[in-house]
């Protein structure tokens, strides 16, 4: 009825928890970037089929997943392997998935996102990010965060599912934000300089475009890393989430400030300057 599409590389400490919220499906696909460790092990010996591709960038990434990945059902749902589905998700998307008279392709899903042991409601509220789809009607943009571009109608799933961003803990976080930041930096740098149009979206009624026009235009703020932690720590109440809604707060401001000052090391670089 549905096929799960679970991306990884050097994933097996998460996989098995992974699998185990989406045993209820037939057709489970871990897409894997060449692991080094038991993953793709793990994926074999729990029932998943292993389809392996070298990672270059998260757009090209899930575009040729759509494009080459013969998946056993018309609906798709991805998960990264450190994100865990919910009951109450699996029944909500089954309903859609068997319903005859739907004509919406794609759905934007939010996640509850964990730290410290505790979910970080405030901080860091459920953003929405589309996951369940029909890979034929989808195809995705940017080298990191890709966005989606929706070939016809798309809604809204009210359930969740789990994320646990720091399970390898706080120096694989570094190391993987570290080159995050790179991407972000270069696709900043993009928006900017084609001085991106979709600041209209900022009014759109629907909050995707809503979000993607709210990033657009913080691509030219200043004092980004401020902003982002008084947004989130104090308009959105992050002080709520205690003290590891701080650490978070704090983590995210980190990010923000690296993709700054990288952002200002390729401009430095197109003008022959060394930092």
């Amino acid at each position: 009825m549905i096929s799960i599409l679970i991306l990884t590389l050097n994933e097996e400490a998460n996989l098995p928890g992974c699998l185990e919220s989406v045993k209820w499906s037939d057709d489970v696909v871990v897409f894997d970037s060449y692991s080094t460790d038991r993953t793709v092990e793990i994926a074999n010996s729990l029932g998943a089929r292993v389809v392996q591709r070298t990672l270059d960038n998260w757009a090209a990434h899930q575009n040729w997943a759509n494009e080459n990945i013969e998946f056993k059902h018309e609906w798709v749902f991805y998960l990264d392997a450190d994100e865990r589905m919910s009951d109450e998700l699996k029944n909500e998307i089954e309903a859609i998935a068997m319903d005859p008279g739907e004509d919406r392709v794609a759905f934007y899903c939010g996640r509850r996102n964990y730290f410290m042991g505790r979910w970080i409601r405030h901080a860091y509220p459920p953003s929405l990010i589309m996951r369940f789809f029909r890979p034929q009607k989808v195809r995705f943009e940017r080298l990191v965060n890709p966005t989606p571009v929706i070939d016809g109608p798309h809604g809204y799933l009210r359930e969740m599912f789990a994320h646990y961003n720091f399970s390898k803990g706080m120096s694989e976080w570094f190391e993987k934000h570290n080159k995050y930041s790179q991407m972000e930096a270069v696709e900043c740098e993009k928006a900017l300089q084609r001085k991106d149009s979709r600041y209209k979206g900022i009014v759109s009624r629907d909050p995707a475009v809503r979000r993607k026009s709210l990033k657009s235009l913080s691509f030219s703020m200043p004092c980004r890393p401020l902003l982002r932690f008084l947004y989130m720590y104090v308009l959105n109440f992050g002080f709520m989430d205690g003290l590891p809604g701080y650490h978070y707060c704090r983590l995210l401001a980190i990010y923000e400030y690296m993709i700054v000052i990288k952002m200002k090391e390729i401009r430095r670089q197109k003008s022959g300057l060394s930092m």
